[in-house]
């Protein structure tokens, strides 16, 4: 029903000749929207580790291959309540039918055992690195690989970007991580020091930021120089970033002043914000973002329209 609610909103806005109407059908889709959408099943469930969190639904496309390769890795504020690899399933389904393979993650959280630091961090590590021992298997192309977040899994997806530029001595450290050709982050967060008190606010007051990087103010201090993207610049690989102007969770702001800072260091990166948008409109196919999604992902991938 808050699909049907949401198309009649948009045709509202679209025939109506009264310009104040915007202010009275504003609709946005909720986390139980996104995670109960439809989605084929996946072809297979990739166990990269031993915990019953540690897996990843790879879904393929038709032919034989081999297939470009998207990793999307989901948010939910780094917390196992608000959110699981549900929420990003009908994003990898629509994806895999553009001709992508997905693998589309689940990982332990910062409230699960083990997740938080270094667990999570290394969870998405495993699983995107896990990928070359089942590419031959599933006729993937490793050579064409990008990673695709959305809100918390923006900022993972834009990590696993950057983490070639870590330090041996961190235990975030691996060596010869799966390269990357770019990255397409949906409401993610770039920056965690910078969202730390907006993740408050978004995420039911919790300290969302601090329970991910540790227990103590040193620990947590010390750790963002090696958890967060902006402080890992440059990536070296094209980024795409995509907001919703009427996202309060995590506002474009926090994207914006990353693309400058992120241009300053060399890379290249896109930034797009779609009007009428909130948070979780972007990780839904057929929303007002899915042609910008779409078209990015495929462009980072060297795959042409249909």
């Amino acid at each position: 029903m808050r699909l049907i609610n949401y198309f009649l909103s948009i045709s509202i806005l679209l025939i109506s000749p009264i310009t104040n109407v915007l202010a009275t059908t504003t609709w946005h889709f909720i986390p139980r929207d996104v995670s109960s959408l439809h989605s084929k099943p996946a072809n297979a469930r990739i166990h990269y580790g031993k915990g019953p969190l540690q897996f990843a639904d790879l879904r393929l496309p038709k032919g034989k291959g081999p297939f470009p390769v998207a990793i999307i890795v989901h948010g939910g504020c780094w917390a196992s309540k608000f959110a699981t690899y549900k929420d990003t399933a009908a994003l990898s389904d629509a994806l895999r039918d553009n001709g992508i393979a997905t693998y589309n993650v689940e990982y332990r959280r910062e409230d699960n055992k083990g997740g938080g630091w270094p667990g999570t961090f290394n969870d998405v590590a495993h699983a995107a690195d896990y990928l070359r021992k089942i590419a031959k298997k599933y006729s993937l192309n490793l050579k064409n690989v990008i990673a695709v977040g959305h809100s918390a899994g923006g900022h993972l997806a834009l990590w696993l970007a950057a983490r070639h530029n870590l330090p041996k001595q961190t235990v975030l450290y691996t060596k010869n991580p799966l390269p990357l050709r770019g990255v397409v982050v949906l409401d993610g967060v770039p920056n965690l020091k910078a969202f730390r008190k907006q993740g408050i606010n978004t995420c039911e007051g919790i300290d969302v930021v601090g329970k991910l990087l540790g227990n103590t103010p040193k620990q947590i201090s010390e750790r963002y120089k090696y958890a967060s993207p902006s402080e890992l610049l440059p990536l070296d690989v094209p980024q795409i970033l995509i907001f919703g102007r009427k996202d309060t969770s995590v506002p474009p702001s926090f994207g914006y002043t990353y693309t400058k800072i992120a241009r300053k260091h060399g890379d290249k990166v896109k930034f797009i914000t779609i009007p009428f948008l909130g948070h979780h409109g972007a990780a839904v196919p057929n929303s007002l973002a899915w042609p910008a999604v779409r078209s990015s992902v495929l462009s980072l991938l060297n795959i042409k329209k249909n």
